[in-house]
């Protein structure tokens, strides 16, 4: 038996796909779920530096629940980098307009910051409805806890 830590190297993992329903989960505890899925941590070769997540595919994202008063009191802030710039808005109008957004920004930000983050998310496709145009890649549905 290797005394070595294993280590997976660039392009050796095969991505998979995975296909998650959000209707009537809770957005925080579902949110972490799809980010491990992400980042990879769900297999035993998970390597920080390599691209080792899955790709995921997430439906209904319009039947997704915030637990109290969350969808008044809480607020999605964004920053456009100019004075002023500042645009503040409750969960409630953004579930209305956009509800994709709502649960992209709950993952992507739970994923790590830099390049490799970015294409982490990247391999996050949301979707209001129940249908996604990704069957052909033939997504498996995962459950989670």
């Amino acid at each position: 038996m290797p005394r070595q830590t294993y280590h997976a190297k660039p392009g050796e993992i095969e991505a998979t796909w995975h296909h998650f329903d959000a209707d009537g989960r809770i957005l925080g505890r579902f949110a972490t779920e799809i980010a491990t899925v992400l980042m990879g941590k769900h297999r035993p070769t998970w390597t920080p530096h390599v691209l080792s997540g899955d790709v995921v595919v997430i439906t209904n994202a319009a039947k997704i629940v915030l637990t109290g008063s969350k969808l008044d009191t809480k607020s999605l802030r964004r920053y456009s980098g100019y004075p002023g710039g500042q645009k503040v808005e409750s969960y409630r109008t953004v579930l209305e307009k956009d509800p994709c957004r709502v649960v992209r920004e709950a993952v992507t930000r739970m994923l790590p910051s830099g390049p490799l983050g970015r294409r982490m998310a990247s391999r996050l496709k949301v979707y209001a409805g129940a249908e996604h145009p990704h069957q052909a890649q033939a997504p498996q549905v995962l459950e989670i806890a």
